[in-house]
């Protein structure tokens, strides 16, 4: 890491509160152990979730896209609820489909967890290869002030 990317990072953790990552909270009930991430992390007044998959603790669900789709955006909302949030908190998301002829079908699934008029900020795009075979990963970042 160079001084410049180094600068860069020690003002983003500033700006969320923070004076070094080790402030940051990690969340991880219900991750099976040995996954090499968290499912969440709090920085400051910002929770960055990890990417979510249509899995349970069998695997992939069956039922194709949809339910996919509709288990993916549970698990981002069932680790929102162990951290005392909800979906209001999200502010953005990342989406990951491995047929972008699909779009439209996941649009439907996604905007039914949102209040309408208070859709987070999004993007979405074709991956090819998603992790255990999946057609889908719902990737969040959720708002929640510490001092509120």
């Amino acid at each position: 890491m160079t001084f410049k990317h180094l600068t860069a990072a020690l003002a983003l953790l500033a700006s969320a509160g923070l004076t070094h990552a080790a402030d940051a909270e990690f969340y991880n009930k219900g991750n099976p152990p040995g996954r090499p991430f968290s499912l969440a992390v709090r920085a400051g007044d910002f929770v960055y979730l990890s990417g979510q998959m249509g899995t349970d603790d069998k695997g992939l669900v069956p039922g194709g896209f949809e339910a996919q789709s509709r288990k993916a955006m549970d698990n981002v909302a069932d680790i929102l609820k162990g951290m005392g949030l909800g979906m209001d908190n999200v502010v953005k998301c990342t989406i990951m489909i491995a047929d972008m002829g699909k779009w439209a079908d996941f649009n439907k699934v996604y905007a039914s967890y949102f209040k309408p008029g208070h859709l987070p900020a999004r993007s979405a795009f074709g991956a090819n290869g998603l992790a255990l075979g999946g057609e889908v990963e719902v990737e969040c970042m959720a708002y929640a002030p510490v001092n509120k």
